[in-house]
């Protein structure tokens, strides 16, 4: 499998700067397999640790934090000898010990020379819930869902992926239809490895559901098992009412539509949490947008989006049949799938800040808004090949951006400063800018 954090990880490990290294993302994004992938292939050793109910490892933390005593106590455990230069140390569930945690600050002050990772599940949790480590003396990296890059190279489509990298336009509308078809299947099976892994097994959308279903049981499991009781129904009415928020025409959260007579103030602990979980995305409206974009952004205002793009398909009810067939699969649920998906490509761009606008009225929308630390981009999605774009054109004669991106189904041209990019192409708009 191709995972694109493999080349972060590996700059990382070069790092002159290299600092105990947290992984962030929810529950079955493939952060253990990525640890243990990129262990294997640039170091000689890896020793693995998981800390879900290991008492040893409870005990082991318990006393001092000493990075001598602990790494002699590793050896011990799994009978691997651990050195500096070859050995990669892997704390899997480390949220199960937060001690463990905290002694990431004295393996960065004590013994840099080591290599260690961590990762768990509701990680972001645990590390709101007081969990006692200094700023500084970690590294984080976000581990999102399989993108649609991923999703090509899994399918030995690593030519397409390619062809949309280096940018060359007269290929990609040579090559759209094939790339669309692609994209289709991409909503159907979404990014959850293993999904994707049944899916290129199989091409069995029945299974891949199935695996889906029993992803969003265990996101809803962890809810009455780690949620304060007090809150667990309202995470669970916030997580069910997410399809039909995207639904809308205009799609902003609105905490009516999670129960009747909702406010703000009931629901805001469980939107915490199911963000602290990395389950679900926000995405707050800027009515006067500038550079840079985090200093326009109105908090009480916001869209919610999942982390995967094929969860919300299931969770929406919608049957592959429908969803292949054509443009059958933009009727009913066309906006809320499309933007969901170019949310989740946006997303894996951790040096962009992302909103969206509308004016003071919410008469005229744009749906996202991209702070490249330079340039301000408005970016509008289509879910077919209309191009009827008067919101952006709107904004584009009151605000002046240097570039606008308009993304839908219809093949690459530029009209005058409006770049029009497929879909498929959108997690690269670097490249064509």
């Amino acid at each position: 499998m191709y995972r694109q954090a493999l080349e972060d990880l590996k700059n990382w490990k070069n790092s002159r700067h290299r600092k105990p290294l947290i992984i962030e993302g929810a529950r079955q994004v493939g952060k253990t397999w990525l640890m243990k992938e990129f262990g294997n292939q640039a170091y000689d050793n890896v020793v693995y640790i998981n800390f879900d109910d290991n008492n040893a490892m409870q005990e082991l933390f318990r006393q001092d934090l000493d990075p001598i005593r602990l790494l002699r106590g590793l050896e011990l455990f799994t009978g691997e000898k651990i050195t500096p230069l070859n050995t990669l140390i892997i704390f899997d569930e480390v949220q199960e010990v937060p001690r463990a945690l905290t002694s990431l600050k004295y393996f960065y002050e004590n013994a840099p020379q080591y290599s260690i990772i961590c990762a768990g599940s509701l990680l972001g949790i645990a590390l709101h819930q007081g969990t006692s480590f200094p700023v500084g003396k970690v590294d984080f990296l976000r581990l999102h869902p399989m993108n649609f890059d991923e999703f090509l190279h899994a399918n030995d489509k690593a030519q397409l992926a390619d062809m949309l990298k280096q940018g060359d336009t007269s290929l990609i509308n040579a090559f759209g239809l094939v790339c669309r078809d692609l994209l289709k299947q991409y909503y159907v099976v979404g990014g959850m490895p293993e999904a994707v892994l049944e899916y290129i097994s199989s091409h069995d959308f029945k299974e891949v559901q199935k695996i889906q279903d029993n992803i969003i049981r265990a996101y809803e499991h962890d809810f009455s098992k780690h949620a304060p009781n007090d809150i667990v129904p309202k995470i669970t009415m916030v997580w069910n009412s997410i399809p039909a928020q995207l639904a809308r025409e205009n799609n902003r959260f609105l905490y009516g539509v999670v129960r009747e007579g909702g406010r703000a103030r009931e629901f805001e602990t469980a939107i915490t949490w199911l963000l602290d979980c990395g389950l679900i995305h926000k995405l707050y409206r800027s009515t006067h947008p500038v550079l840079p974009l985090k200093s326009s952004l109105d908090l009480k205002t916001f869209k919610i989006y999942l982390n995967d793009i094929g969860l919300l398909s299931r969770l929406s009810g919608l049957q592959p049949e429908v969803l292949l067939q054509g443009n059958d699969l933009f009727t009913e649920y066309k906006g809320a799938l499309t933007e969901q998906f170019v949310l989740q490509e946006l997303v894996c761009h951790r040096d962009i800040q992302i909103g969206y606008y509308t004016n003071e009225r919410s008469t005229a929308e744009i749906d996202f808004l991209v702070d490249t630390g330079v340039h301000l981009i408005p970016l509008e999605v289509k879910a077919s090949t209309n191009l009827k774009a008067k919101s952006l054109k709107a904004y584009i004669e009151k605000f002046h951006p240097a570039m606008a991106i308009r993304s839908s189904m219809a093949d690459y041209r530029r009209e005058e400063m409006i770049l029009n990019l497929p879909l498929f192409a959108i997690g690269n708009f670097k490249t064509y800018l």
